[in-house]
Protein backbone atom coordinates (compact mmCIF):
# COMPACT_ATOMS: atom_id res chain seq x y z
CA UNK A 1 0.00 0.00 0.00
CA UNK A 2 1.37 3.19 -0.97
CA UNK A 3 2.77 5.50 1.97
CA UNK A 4 2.86 9.58 1.68
CA UNK A 5 4.54 12.20 2.75
CA UNK A 6 3.86 15.63 4.19
CA UNK A 7 5.18 18.10 2.33
CA UNK A 8 7.11 21.29 3.63
CA UNK A 9 10.03 23.51 2.62
CA UNK A 10 9.67 21.74 -0.57
CA UNK A 11 11.37 18.39 0.88
CA UNK A 12 8.33 15.13 1.79
CA UNK A 13 8.78 14.62 5.84
CA UNK A 14 7.18 12.04 7.89
CA UNK A 15 4.60 13.47 10.39
CA UNK A 16 6.31 14.54 14.17
CA UNK A 17 3.76 11.90 15.41
CA UNK A 18 5.13 9.50 13.18
CA UNK A 19 1.72 8.25 12.54
CA UNK A 20 -0.45 7.29 9.42
CA UNK A 21 -3.95 6.58 8.35
CA UNK A 22 -5.77 4.51 5.64
CA UNK A 23 -7.60 6.36 3.11
CA UNK A 24 -10.11 4.54 1.30
CA UNK A 25 -11.18 4.04 -2.82
CA UNK A 26 -15.51 4.59 -2.55
CA UNK A 27 -15.68 2.50 -5.16
CA UNK A 28 -14.50 -0.52 -3.53
CA UNK A 29 -14.64 0.51 0.07
CA UNK A 30 -11.23 -0.47 0.20
CA UNK A 31 -8.03 1.52 1.51
CA UNK A 32 -5.77 2.09 -0.91
CA UNK A 33 -2.94 4.83 0.76
CA UNK A 34 -1.67 5.76 3.92
CA UNK A 35 -2.19 9.53 4.46
CA UNK A 36 0.31 11.67 7.20
CA UNK A 37 -1.47 12.12 10.52
CA UNK A 38 -0.30 15.43 11.10
CA UNK A 39 -0.65 17.33 14.51
CA UNK A 40 0.42 21.43 15.79
CA UNK A 41 3.84 20.46 15.72
CA UNK A 42 3.77 19.75 11.65
CA UNK A 43 1.77 22.71 11.27
CA UNK A 44 4.21 25.27 13.25
CA UNK A 45 6.77 23.57 10.78
CA UNK A 46 4.95 24.64 7.90
CA UNK A 47 3.68 27.43 8.88
CA UNK A 48 7.33 28.62 9.75
CA UNK A 49 9.23 27.40 6.49
CA UNK A 50 6.15 29.78 4.37
CA UNK A 51 6.87 32.82 6.45
CA UNK A 52 10.67 32.10 6.41
CA UNK A 53 10.43 32.11 2.33
CA UNK A 54 7.64 35.08 2.62
CA UNK A 55 10.30 37.22 4.76
CA UNK A 56 13.54 36.24 2.93
CA UNK A 57 15.23 34.66 0.23
CA UNK A 58 14.37 34.22 -3.19
CA UNK A 59 10.79 34.16 -3.20
CA UNK A 60 10.46 37.56 -0.99
CA UNK A 61 13.12 39.19 -3.09
CA UNK A 62 11.41 37.74 -7.00
CA UNK A 63 9.34 40.36 -9.04
CA UNK A 64 5.57 40.13 -9.70
CA UNK A 65 6.82 39.00 -13.44
CA UNK A 66 9.09 36.58 -12.24
CA UNK A 67 6.65 35.01 -9.98
CA UNK A 68 4.07 34.86 -13.31
CA UNK A 69 6.72 32.93 -15.43
CA UNK A 70 6.63 29.90 -12.14
CA UNK A 71 3.31 29.92 -12.64
CA UNK A 72 3.25 29.31 -16.12
CA UNK A 73 5.96 26.65 -15.59
CA UNK A 74 3.33 25.09 -12.91
CA UNK A 75 0.80 25.12 -15.66
CA UNK A 76 2.55 23.07 -18.21
CA UNK A 77 3.58 20.63 -15.71
CA UNK A 78 0.01 20.43 -14.23
CA UNK A 79 -1.45 19.64 -17.92
CA UNK A 80 1.56 17.05 -18.34
CA UNK A 81 -0.01 15.28 -15.28
CA UNK A 82 -3.56 15.42 -16.01
CA UNK A 83 -4.32 12.31 -16.58
CA UNK A 84 -2.37 10.88 -13.61
CA UNK A 85 -3.62 13.26 -10.72
CA UNK A 86 -7.35 12.65 -12.18
CA UNK A 87 -6.66 9.19 -11.37
CA UNK A 88 -5.88 9.78 -8.07
CA UNK A 89 -8.56 12.10 -7.54
CA UNK A 90 -10.89 9.01 -8.63
CA UNK A 91 -9.66 6.31 -6.41
CA UNK A 92 -9.61 8.88 -3.27
CA UNK A 93 -13.42 10.23 -3.70
CA UNK A 94 -15.12 8.68 -6.59
CA UNK A 95 -16.19 10.85 -9.07
CA UNK A 96 -16.73 10.48 -12.45
CA UNK A 97 -13.05 10.29 -14.36
CA UNK A 98 -14.42 11.88 -16.95
CA UNK A 99 -15.34 14.56 -14.90
CA UNK A 100 -11.93 14.45 -13.24
CA UNK A 101 -10.11 14.23 -16.22
CA UNK A 102 -12.43 17.52 -17.22
CA UNK A 103 -11.24 19.77 -14.17
CA UNK A 104 -7.37 18.41 -14.84
CA UNK A 105 -7.50 19.34 -18.05
CA UNK A 106 -8.75 22.70 -16.98
CA UNK A 107 -6.69 23.67 -13.79
CA UNK A 108 -3.81 24.71 -15.21
CA UNK A 109 -5.73 28.35 -16.72
CA UNK A 110 -6.41 29.31 -13.38
CA UNK A 111 -2.68 29.39 -12.94
CA UNK A 112 -1.82 30.86 -16.77
CA UNK A 113 -4.24 33.42 -16.05
CA UNK A 114 -2.89 34.53 -12.42
CA UNK A 115 0.64 34.25 -13.79
CA UNK A 116 -0.50 36.76 -16.07
CA UNK A 117 -2.06 38.72 -13.99
CA UNK A 118 1.03 38.66 -10.95
CA UNK A 119 2.43 42.23 -12.50
CA UNK A 120 -0.94 44.22 -13.37
CA UNK A 121 -1.26 44.59 -9.49
CA UNK A 122 -1.02 48.46 -9.55
CA UNK A 123 -1.86 51.18 -6.62
CA UNK A 124 -2.26 54.69 -7.26
CA UNK A 125 -1.47 57.97 -7.09
CA UNK A 126 -3.62 60.02 -4.67
CA UNK A 127 -4.36 64.07 -5.78
CA UNK A 128 -4.35 65.14 -1.76
CA UNK A 129 -5.93 67.97 -0.61
CA UNK A 130 -2.95 69.06 0.77
CA UNK A 131 -0.03 71.23 -0.68
CA UNK A 132 3.76 70.07 -0.43
CA UNK A 133 3.03 66.51 -0.24
CA UNK A 134 3.12 63.63 -3.23
CA UNK A 135 1.03 60.26 -1.91
CA UNK A 136 0.52 57.10 -3.17
CA UNK A 137 -0.85 53.30 -2.80
CA UNK A 138 1.08 50.37 -2.58
CA UNK A 139 -1.01 47.18 -2.40
CA UNK A 140 1.04 44.36 -0.76
CA UNK A 141 0.64 40.28 -0.26
CA UNK A 142 -0.81 39.63 3.51
CA UNK A 143 1.35 37.04 3.99
CA UNK A 144 1.03 33.34 5.07
CA UNK A 145 -2.06 31.87 3.49
CA UNK A 146 -3.87 28.76 5.13
CA UNK A 147 -5.91 26.82 2.37
CA UNK A 148 -8.63 24.58 3.82
CA UNK A 149 -10.19 22.03 1.22
CA UNK A 150 -12.91 20.26 0.43
CA UNK A 151 -13.29 16.33 -0.39
CA UNK A 152 -15.30 16.75 -3.65
CA UNK A 153 -12.76 18.72 -6.13
CA UNK A 154 -9.69 18.56 -4.09
CA UNK A 155 -7.01 20.07 -6.88
CA UNK A 156 -9.88 22.33 -8.54
CA UNK A 157 -10.77 24.09 -5.37
CA UNK A 158 -7.44 24.37 -4.35
CA UNK A 159 -6.10 25.71 -7.39
CA UNK A 160 -8.75 28.81 -7.10
CA UNK A 161 -7.00 29.93 -3.65
CA UNK A 162 -3.35 28.89 -4.55
CA UNK A 163 -2.93 30.36 -7.99
CA UNK A 164 -4.44 34.28 -6.55
CA UNK A 165 -2.41 33.92 -3.41
CA UNK A 166 0.79 33.28 -4.83
CA UNK A 167 0.22 35.55 -8.17
CA UNK A 168 -0.37 38.38 -5.28
CA UNK A 169 3.01 37.19 -3.90
CA UNK A 170 1.85 34.82 -0.85
CA UNK A 171 2.67 32.13 0.51
CA UNK A 172 0.80 28.82 1.38
CA UNK A 173 0.09 25.89 3.61
CA UNK A 174 -3.06 23.85 2.12
CA UNK A 175 -4.75 21.25 4.21
CA UNK A 176 -6.84 18.99 2.45
CA UNK A 177 -9.58 16.87 3.21
CA UNK A 178 -8.35 14.17 5.22
CA UNK A 179 -10.74 12.01 3.01
CA UNK A 180 -9.26 12.97 0.07
CA UNK A 181 -5.20 14.20 0.53
CA UNK A 182 -3.82 12.12 -1.97
CA UNK A 183 -3.95 14.34 -5.10
CA UNK A 184 -2.97 17.34 -3.07
CA UNK A 185 0.44 15.74 -1.61
CA UNK A 186 0.92 14.43 -5.31
CA UNK A 187 0.63 17.95 -6.91
CA UNK A 188 2.98 19.65 -4.25
CA UNK A 189 5.77 17.93 -5.59
CA UNK A 190 4.90 19.71 -9.20
CA UNK A 191 5.58 22.66 -7.46
CA UNK A 192 9.71 22.11 -6.26
CA UNK A 193 9.98 20.87 -10.10
CA UNK A 194 8.83 24.08 -11.11
CA UNK A 195 11.12 25.86 -9.60
CA UNK A 196 9.47 27.69 -6.69
CA UNK A 197 11.84 28.05 -3.86
CA UNK A 198 11.37 26.13 -0.85
CA UNK A 199 8.55 27.02 1.43
CA UNK A 200 6.41 28.55 -0.74
CA UNK A 201 4.31 25.80 -0.85
CA UNK A 202 3.40 23.45 1.62
CA UNK A 203 0.97 20.75 2.62
CA UNK A 204 0.03 19.57 5.84
CA UNK A 205 -2.51 16.48 6.23
CA UNK A 206 -5.02 15.14 8.94
CA UNK A 207 -7.72 16.13 10.79
CA UNK A 208 -9.55 19.17 11.91
CA UNK A 209 -8.59 19.40 15.33
CA UNK A 210 -4.88 18.65 14.83
CA UNK A 211 -4.34 20.14 11.80
CA UNK A 212 -6.58 22.48 10.73
CA UNK A 213 -7.65 24.63 14.27
CA UNK A 214 -3.85 25.10 14.80
CA UNK A 215 -3.70 26.28 10.97
CA UNK A 216 -6.10 28.83 11.75
CA UNK A 217 -4.83 29.77 15.32
CA UNK A 218 -1.05 30.00 14.33
CA UNK A 219 0.12 33.89 14.64
CA UNK A 220 1.79 33.67 11.32
CA UNK A 221 -1.10 32.97 9.50
CA UNK A 222 -2.34 36.02 7.94
CA UNK A 223 -5.22 34.86 6.08
CA UNK A 224 -7.34 31.58 5.64
CA UNK A 225 -9.37 30.90 2.58
CA UNK A 226 -12.07 27.89 3.97
CA UNK A 227 -14.41 25.91 1.00
CA UNK A 228 -16.35 23.23 3.48
CA UNK A 229 -19.33 23.59 4.94
CA UNK A 230 -21.01 26.55 6.85
CA UNK A 231 -20.55 25.10 10.48
CA UNK A 232 -17.50 24.87 10.21
CA UNK A 233 -16.83 28.11 8.22
CA UNK A 234 -18.44 29.78 10.94
CA UNK A 235 -16.28 28.28 14.13
CA UNK A 236 -12.70 29.11 11.30
CA UNK A 237 -14.47 32.60 11.11
CA UNK A 238 -14.76 32.60 14.68
CA UNK A 239 -11.51 31.55 15.74
CA UNK A 240 -9.95 34.00 12.82
CA UNK A 241 -11.80 37.10 14.30
CA UNK A 242 -10.15 36.85 17.28
CA UNK A 243 -6.75 37.55 15.97
CA UNK A 244 -8.17 40.12 13.40
CA UNK A 245 -7.07 37.46 10.52
CA UNK A 246 -8.54 37.66 6.76
CA UNK A 247 -10.87 34.97 5.93
CA UNK A 248 -13.00 34.14 2.59
CA UNK A 249 -15.29 31.57 3.00
CA UNK A 250 -17.45 29.34 0.55
CA UNK A 251 -20.13 27.49 2.47
CA UNK A 252 -21.82 25.50 0.44
CA UNK A 253 -25.58 26.43 -0.77
CA UNK A 254 -29.38 24.80 -1.62
CA UNK A 255 -29.27 26.15 -5.16
CA UNK A 256 -33.03 27.13 -6.86
CA UNK A 257 -33.19 26.00 -10.58
CA UNK A 258 -35.66 27.62 -12.12
CA UNK A 259 -37.90 26.48 -15.34
CA UNK A 260 -40.88 28.78 -16.51
CA UNK A 261 -42.60 27.50 -19.06
CA UNK A 262 -41.02 29.23 -21.72
CA UNK A 263 -37.92 27.48 -21.83
CA UNK A 264 -36.48 24.97 -23.72
CA UNK A 265 -38.18 22.25 -22.10
CA UNK A 266 -35.93 19.57 -23.45
CA UNK A 267 -32.80 21.29 -22.43
CA UNK A 268 -33.89 22.66 -19.24
CA UNK A 269 -34.77 18.58 -18.15
CA UNK A 270 -30.94 18.12 -19.00
CA UNK A 271 -29.85 21.21 -17.26
CA UNK A 272 -32.20 19.71 -14.30
CA UNK A 273 -30.32 16.42 -14.49
CA UNK A 274 -26.90 17.79 -14.52
CA UNK A 275 -27.06 20.02 -11.81
CA UNK A 276 -27.83 17.55 -9.35
CA UNK A 277 -26.61 14.41 -10.22
CA UNK A 278 -23.38 15.10 -12.10
CA UNK A 279 -20.66 14.69 -9.39
CA UNK A 280 -23.46 12.62 -7.35
CA UNK A 281 -24.76 15.80 -5.69
CA UNK A 282 -21.68 16.59 -4.07
CA UNK A 283 -21.08 20.02 -5.48
CA UNK A 284 -21.53 23.18 -3.85
CA UNK A 285 -23.59 24.79 -6.44
CA UNK A 286 -26.27 21.81 -6.75
CA UNK A 287 -29.08 22.73 -8.33
CA UNK A 288 -31.21 20.67 -5.54
CA UNK A 289 -34.40 22.51 -5.55
CA UNK A 290 -36.06 22.17 -9.16
CA UNK A 291 -38.71 25.12 -9.21
CA UNK A 292 -41.15 24.22 -11.96
CA UNK A 293 -43.93 26.83 -13.18
CA UNK A 294 -47.59 25.38 -12.66
CA UNK A 295 -48.55 24.88 -15.97
CA UNK A 296 -46.10 22.36 -16.87
CA UNK A 297 -45.48 20.71 -13.94
CA UNK A 298 -46.55 17.18 -14.82
CA UNK A 299 -45.64 17.38 -17.99
CA UNK A 300 -42.03 18.65 -16.85
CA UNK A 301 -41.91 15.90 -14.00
CA UNK A 302 -42.34 13.18 -16.80
CA UNK A 303 -39.86 14.13 -19.16
CA UNK A 304 -37.43 14.49 -15.94
CA UNK A 305 -38.22 11.27 -14.65
CA UNK A 306 -37.32 9.69 -17.93
CA UNK A 307 -34.09 11.42 -18.46
CA UNK A 308 -33.44 10.35 -15.04
CA UNK A 309 -34.18 6.68 -15.17
CA UNK A 310 -31.40 6.25 -17.70
CA UNK A 311 -29.18 6.81 -15.31
CA UNK A 312 -25.65 4.46 -14.60
CA UNK A 313 -24.15 3.81 -11.60
CA UNK A 314 -20.98 1.80 -11.47
CA UNK A 315 -17.23 2.24 -11.43
CA UNK A 316 -16.49 6.02 -11.78
CA UNK A 317 -13.16 4.77 -14.30
CA UNK A 318 -15.45 3.55 -16.25
CA UNK A 319 -16.45 5.82 -19.22
CA UNK A 320 -20.18 4.81 -19.42
CA UNK A 321 -20.75 5.11 -15.82
CA UNK A 322 -22.98 8.56 -15.35
CA UNK A 323 -23.16 8.61 -11.33
CA UNK A 324 -20.35 7.44 -8.88
CA UNK A 325 -20.40 6.98 -5.56
CA UNK A 326 -20.73 9.10 -2.68
CA UNK A 327 -17.29 9.84 -0.94
CA UNK A 328 -17.28 8.82 2.08
CA UNK A 329 -19.24 6.51 4.39
CA UNK A 330 -20.98 9.67 6.87
CA UNK A 331 -21.54 11.26 3.77
CA UNK A 332 -23.93 8.14 2.90
CA UNK A 333 -25.16 7.79 5.97
CA UNK A 334 -26.46 11.56 6.16
CA UNK A 335 -27.97 11.38 2.63
CA UNK A 336 -30.00 8.56 3.32
CA UNK A 337 -30.79 9.90 6.65
CA UNK A 338 -32.05 12.85 4.71
CA UNK A 339 -34.18 10.93 2.47
CA UNK A 340 -35.67 9.19 5.33
CA UNK A 341 -36.82 12.55 6.59
CA UNK A 342 -38.11 13.41 3.05
CA UNK A 343 -40.20 10.69 3.51
CA UNK A 344 -41.87 11.51 7.13
CA UNK A 345 -42.13 15.45 5.99
CA UNK A 346 -44.80 14.13 3.46
CA UNK A 347 -42.50 14.57 0.46
CA UNK A 348 -44.30 11.78 -2.51
CA UNK A 349 -40.34 9.89 -3.64
CA UNK A 350 -41.11 9.87 -7.82
CA UNK A 351 -37.57 8.00 -8.01
CA UNK A 352 -34.91 6.18 -6.25
CA UNK A 353 -34.48 6.95 -2.42
CA UNK A 354 -32.34 3.75 -1.64
CA UNK A 355 -28.90 2.79 -1.12
CA UNK A 356 -27.15 1.53 -4.66
CA UNK A 357 -27.00 -1.81 -4.76
CA UNK A 358 -25.91 -4.48 -7.42
CA UNK A 359 -22.80 -5.88 -9.32
CA UNK A 360 -22.14 -2.61 -11.02
CA UNK A 361 -21.74 -0.89 -7.62
CA UNK A 362 -19.56 -3.13 -6.02
CA UNK A 363 -18.84 -2.76 -2.60
CA UNK A 364 -19.24 0.96 -3.09
CA UNK A 365 -20.83 3.81 -1.03
CA UNK A 366 -23.84 4.64 -3.59
CA UNK A 367 -26.88 5.93 -3.38
CA UNK A 368 -29.85 5.70 -6.57
CA UNK A 369 -30.37 9.40 -8.13
CA UNK A 370 -33.42 9.95 -6.18
CA UNK A 371 -36.76 13.02 -6.77
CA UNK A 372 -39.14 13.83 -4.73
CA UNK A 373 -42.26 15.43 -5.55
CA UNK A 374 -44.75 17.86 -3.82
CA UNK A 375 -42.39 19.31 -1.65
CA UNK A 376 -42.71 22.70 0.34
CA UNK A 377 -40.35 25.26 0.59
CA UNK A 378 -40.15 24.82 4.69
CA UNK A 379 -39.34 20.88 5.05
CA UNK A 380 -35.83 20.07 5.45
CA UNK A 381 -35.14 18.60 2.52
CA UNK A 382 -35.42 22.14 0.87
CA UNK A 383 -33.96 24.16 2.82
CA UNK A 384 -30.94 21.94 4.63
CA UNK A 385 -27.59 20.95 1.99
CA UNK A 386 -28.21 17.26 1.53
CA UNK A 387 -25.08 16.96 -0.62
CA UNK A 388 -25.81 13.99 -2.56
CA UNK A 389 -28.19 12.84 -5.47
CA UNK A 390 -31.16 13.96 -4.13
CA UNK A 391 -33.52 16.72 -5.81
CA UNK A 392 -36.78 18.43 -4.44
CA UNK A 393 -39.19 19.44 -6.73
CA UNK A 394 -41.33 22.59 -5.89
CA UNK A 395 -44.14 23.99 -8.09
CA UNK A 396 -45.05 28.00 -8.61
CA UNK A 397 -46.80 30.36 -10.36
CA UNK A 398 -45.43 32.97 -11.41
CA UNK A 399 -42.16 35.22 -11.12
CA UNK A 400 -43.19 36.58 -7.92
CA UNK A 401 -43.64 33.20 -6.51
CA UNK A 402 -40.52 31.64 -7.89
CA UNK A 403 -38.58 34.51 -6.15
CA UNK A 404 -40.20 34.09 -2.98
CA UNK A 405 -39.64 30.60 -2.99
CA UNK A 406 -35.66 30.71 -4.36
CA UNK A 407 -34.55 33.52 -1.97
CA UNK A 408 -36.56 32.06 1.01
CA UNK A 409 -33.57 30.10 2.01
CA UNK A 410 -30.56 31.03 4.33
CA UNK A 411 -27.77 30.06 1.30
CA UNK A 412 -27.17 32.02 -1.85
CA UNK A 413 -24.03 30.66 -3.55
CA UNK A 414 -25.91 29.89 -6.86
CA UNK A 415 -29.51 29.51 -8.92
CA UNK A 416 -30.92 29.37 -12.66
CA UNK A 417 -33.23 30.25 -14.69
CA UNK A 418 -34.78 28.84 -18.04
CA UNK A 419 -36.61 31.01 -20.26
CA UNK A 420 -36.85 32.31 -23.34
CA UNK A 421 -38.06 35.85 -22.57
CA UNK A 422 -34.70 38.09 -21.91
CA UNK A 423 -36.48 40.35 -20.06
CA UNK A 424 -37.49 37.99 -17.17
CA UNK A 425 -34.03 36.56 -17.38
CA UNK A 426 -32.61 39.95 -16.77
CA UNK A 427 -35.53 40.31 -13.89
CA UNK A 428 -34.86 37.42 -11.87
CA UNK A 429 -30.77 37.82 -12.37
CA UNK A 430 -31.20 41.11 -10.33
CA UNK A 431 -33.33 39.90 -7.63
CA UNK A 432 -32.17 36.07 -6.99
CA UNK A 433 -29.86 36.39 -3.84
CA UNK A 434 -27.16 34.16 -4.99
CA UNK A 435 -23.57 34.96 -5.90
CA UNK A 436 -24.24 33.85 -9.60
CA UNK A 437 -27.02 33.29 -11.53
CA UNK A 438 -27.27 30.97 -14.73
CA UNK A 439 -29.64 31.13 -17.64
CA UNK A 440 -30.63 28.46 -19.84
CA UNK A 441 -27.63 26.75 -18.27
CA UNK A 442 -26.11 25.32 -15.32
CA UNK A 443 -22.57 24.70 -13.32
CA UNK A 444 -20.85 26.28 -15.81
CA UNK A 445 -17.88 28.29 -13.92
CA UNK A 446 -14.39 29.95 -15.61
CA UNK A 447 -11.27 31.58 -13.91
CA UNK A 448 -12.20 34.68 -15.53
CA UNK A 449 -15.88 34.65 -13.53
CA UNK A 450 -15.62 35.64 -9.94
CA UNK A 451 -17.27 32.92 -7.81
CA UNK A 452 -18.43 33.04 -4.21
CA UNK A 453 -21.93 33.37 -2.01
CA UNK A 454 -24.40 35.44 -0.14
CA UNK A 455 -26.25 35.07 2.95
CA UNK A 456 -24.74 31.92 4.90
CA UNK A 457 -22.93 30.76 1.93
CA UNK A 458 -20.10 32.65 2.70
CA UNK A 459 -17.55 35.90 2.73
CA UNK A 460 -15.15 37.07 -0.68
CA UNK A 461 -14.91 35.75 -3.75
CA UNK A 462 -12.83 33.58 -5.59
CA UNK A 463 -12.16 33.65 -9.51
CA UNK A 464 -11.68 36.66 -11.91
CA UNK A 465 -9.56 39.61 -10.90
CA UNK A 466 -11.97 40.16 -7.78
CA UNK A 467 -9.34 36.93 -6.00
CA UNK A 468 -6.30 38.19 -6.22
CA UNK A 469 -7.30 41.41 -4.30
CA UNK A 470 -8.48 38.99 -1.38
CA UNK A 471 -4.68 38.20 -0.70
CA UNK A 472 -3.64 41.86 -0.90
CA UNK A 473 -3.68 45.16 1.82
CA UNK A 474 -3.73 48.46 0.76
CA UNK A 475 -0.04 51.01 1.91
CA UNK A 476 -0.34 54.52 1.55
CA UNK A 477 2.77 56.40 1.23
CA UNK A 478 3.53 59.92 1.97
CA UNK A 479 5.86 61.97 1.02
CA UNK A 480 6.86 65.76 2.33
CA UNK A 481 8.36 67.28 -1.45
CA UNK A 482 10.32 69.68 0.93
CA UNK A 483 7.51 72.46 0.92
CA UNK A 484 5.53 71.40 3.99
CA UNK A 485 6.95 72.65 8.32
CA UNK A 486 6.19 74.70 10.52
CA UNK A 487 4.40 73.71 14.46
CA UNK A 488 4.97 69.89 14.85
CA UNK A 489 1.98 69.68 17.29
CA UNK A 490 -0.29 71.11 14.29
CA UNK A 491 -1.57 68.55 12.41
CA UNK A 492 -0.76 69.48 8.34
Amino acid sequence: MKRYALRIAGEPVDPVGGTWFDTQNPFTGQAWARIPRGDARDVDRAVQAAHRAFTEGAWAGMSASQRGLLLHRLADLIERDALKLAATEVRDNGKLFAEMSAQLAYIPQWYRYYGGLADKVQGTTLPLDKKGYFAFTRKEPLGVVAAITPWNSPLMLASWKIAPALAAGCTVVVKPSEFTSASTLEFAELFDEAGFPPGVFNVVTGFGREVGSPLVEHPLVRKISFTGSDTTGRMINEQAARHFKHTAMELGGKSPNIVFADADLEQAAFGAISGIFAATGQTCIAGSRLLVQDSIYDNFVERLLAVARTARMGDPMDPATQVGPVTTPPQLEKVLDYIDVAKREGATLLLGGERGSGAACGQGWFVQPTIFGDVRNDMRIAQEEVFGPVLSILRFKDEAEALSIANDVRFGLAAAVWTSDIGRALRMSERLQAGTVWVNTYRAISYLAPFGGYKDSGLGRENGIDAIQEYLQVKSVWINSGAVSGNPFVIR
